[in-house]
């Protein structure tokens, strides 16, 4: 059987548009996830110790918010926003 290596996208979002992108893309679908996915590969592309200092945040505290498998306090996930430089947005759903 063949071995696949698991593929990290962090290289490859090196623009602040591209995280933007990936980031929409996750709040948008609804999926906790796929939304701390993608928070974790922007926080990789950084580098997540600084992503941490900057956030106020543990190393621990990030890495369990970035797993998909916690379920990471509001505090923490608007703090590591808005140390990536982002903000949250709300808007009206579609009848």
């Amino acid at each position: 059987m063949e071995h696949l290596e698991q593929f990290d996208a962090a290289p490859y979002i090196d623009t602040p548009e591209a995280e933007a992108i990936l980031l929409s893309d996750a709040f948008e679908s609804g999926d906790a996830t796929y939304i701390a996915h993608a928070l974790g590969i922007v926080a990789r592309a950084r580098g997540l110790a600084q992503i941490a200092r900057d956030a106020g945040i543990s190393r621990p505290t990030l890495y369990a918010a970035i797993s998909g498998e916690g379920d990471p306090k509001l505090s923490t996930l608007l703090a590591l926003t808005h140390a990536l430089g982002f903000k949250f947005s709300v808007k009206a759903e579609a009848a």
